[in-house]
């Protein structure tokens, strides 16, 4: 099996522009591969991703405004930091959300009593005791 790494070269006009570039393109999710960053991936989106990029960084584009052209293009799923708003807050909320459930669980659950034995032991009615006592004889006999 051979091993496949993503090789392109562009000729930057400054160092600072390839270092926004290499910011960027690892920042910047592969709408395909969904866990790997348009550096990393070999997907043909993922290439054109990093040529838009590229384009938009020379033609002097903020890195802002490069967000906000990605986003609206393939939605806010294409960043690995979303903002919040009402429509990502699930997603910056779940964790909190899922720390306060199991810590909630915890509580009720070393609040009940562990055993059966740690209960007062109720008595038996007359009834119950009598059908015991008729149970253990025919238990008795059987064997």
């Amino acid at each position: 099996m051979s091993a496949r790494a993503v090789i392109e070269t562009y000729e930057f006009s400054s160092t600072e522009l390839e270092e926004r570039y290499q910011q960027m393109s690892a920042e910047l999710r592969c709408p395909k591969c969904q866990n790997q960053n348009i550096a990393d991936s070999n997907a043909p989106i993922a290439k054109d991703l990093r040529r838009i990029l590229y384009q938009q960084l020379e033609s002097g584009a903020s890195d802002e405004q490069i967000l906000d052209y990605m986003v609206s293009r393939y939605g806010e799923f294409v960043r690995y930091r979303p903002e919040f708003s009402g429509a990502t807050a699930v997603l910056w909320l779940a964790p909190l959300i899922l720390l306060v459930m199991a810590a909630v669980v915890v509580v009720i659950a070393l609040r009940r009593p562990r055993d059966v034995e740690d209960q007062p032991a109720q008595a038996l009615s007359a009834d119950e005791q009598q059908r015991l006592k008729t149970l253990v004889e025919k238990a008795e006999r059987d064997t």
